[in-house]
């Protein structure tokens, strides 16, 4: 299947447009991703970042198209090279997913098929999108490790998942995903199970690899040390919603939304150390039971009454960023956290009281 090319003129090779997913369960429809917009262009990286539970994950498979079709309803526009994929057969999805469009999973040990060698999944690839018989694929599947930086690709090839370090199973999967040559890649949380210095190693060659080939990447992740190091823009989202979003400098420098400030405020750094580390209290909110008004504002450090009864709108504040917060302005011009009697009055949570003990303690 031919595919058109990410032009100077439509330079996003992917567009999604107020995506909605809802979820049948036995208690009913339950909406999980609420009117999400983004696009990624050809060798950007986009990173959607959040906690778990904040829809990123879900966002993603609806892109590409991997929700259960008899649980999951989609609505909204995702359109690939200009064309649109939601509502498209099965049939042309599968030619879509590896080809046009390639996935890198969390854990590589159970997306890789443990009873076939390592070589043989590359080359099925290669295979399933036109790109070589058998005997042609098995000598670029090869090719293909060896460009991944893995030591010994022949004998690599032979061997199954379990024979490789964690290391050398995601550097296989990124091997995978760019035997279809795509034009987009989604990552998601692609280093989690790696330690640092692996982490380190698989991230760059993830957006080396990328960028030289003009691939554009989608990056799903919880780790702003991993956006800071990959993305050129992001996008962070809160319970179904996308409540920042700009370059990945800029943001990361000085965020704007409270959520945004909290996961910043929440990275260690050297600047701040001795410290201690800052954290969020409470929890990410089930989509079941998704609050009124601003979906943060129980954790809202400058939640006021409005934010309980007001849902804000994404709304653009110049230099590419737009933020979902009714006291952006107020924040941005220095607005301090509000009382713990003002949050509580917003049906935020209070700040834990110490016990007489460890106040005489403190003292």
């Amino acid at each position: 299947m031919s595919r058109a090319k990410a032009t100077g003129r439509n330079k996003n090779v992917v567009e999604v447009t107020n995506l909605n997913v809802s979820f049948r369960t036995a208690t009913g429809v339950i909406k999980v991703v609420e009117n999400v917009s983004f696009s990624v262009a050809k060798g950007e990286c986009l990173a959607v970042v959040g906690e778990s539970g904040s829809g990123k994950s879900v966002s993603a498979l609806a892109t590409i198209g991997l929700l259960a079709k008899n649980q999951a309803i989609v609505e909204g526009s995702v359109k690939f090279l200009g064309e649109e994929l939601l509502g498209k057969p099965e049939s042309y999805m599968r030619k879509i997913r590896g080809g046009g469009i390639s996935m890198i999973f969390q854990e590589p040990l159970s997306a890789l098929n443990p009873v076939t060698t390592i070589g043989e999944q590359i080359a099925e690839v290669l295979v399933a999108h036109d790109r070589g018989n058998w005997k042609t694929a098995n000598a670029k599947a090869i090719e293909y490790l060896e460009q991944v930086e893995i030591a010994q690709p022949a004998r690599r090839a032979k061997q199954y998942p379990h024979e490789l370090s964690g290391g050398m199973r995601q550097r296989a999967m990124i091997a995978m995903a760019l035997a279809g040559e795509p034009e987009l890649i989604i990552a998601d949380e692609p280093t989690t199970a790696l330690d640092v210095t692996i982490q380190a190693q698989v991230l760059d060659l993830l957006r080396r690899t990328t960028r030289e080939r003009g691939t554009a990447l989608l990056l799903i992740t919880h780790d702003l040390g991993v956006v800071a190091e990959t993305a050129d823009r992001v996008a962070v989202m809160y319970a179904g919603q996308i409540v920042e979003e700009g370059p990945a400098a800029t943001l990361l420098r000085k965020p704007a939304s409270p959520y945004a400030i909290d996961l910043v405020s929440s990275i260690p750094s050297y600047e701040r150390r001795g410290k201690g580390l800052s954290t969020i209290s409470g929890n990410v909110p089930s989509p079941a039971h998704f609050p009124t008004g601003c979906r943060f504002h129980p954790r809202c450090r400058f939640a006021v009454a409005a934010c309980a009864k007001t849902m804000p709108q994404l709304e653009s504040t110049g230099g590419g960023r737009a933020v979902r917060c009714l006291r952006a302005d107020e924040i941005a011009r220095g607005a301090r956290p509000t009382s713990t009697a003002k949050r509580a009055a917003a049906g935020g949570a209070k700040r834990p009281v110490k016990s007489p003990a460890k106040r005489k303690a403190a003292r």
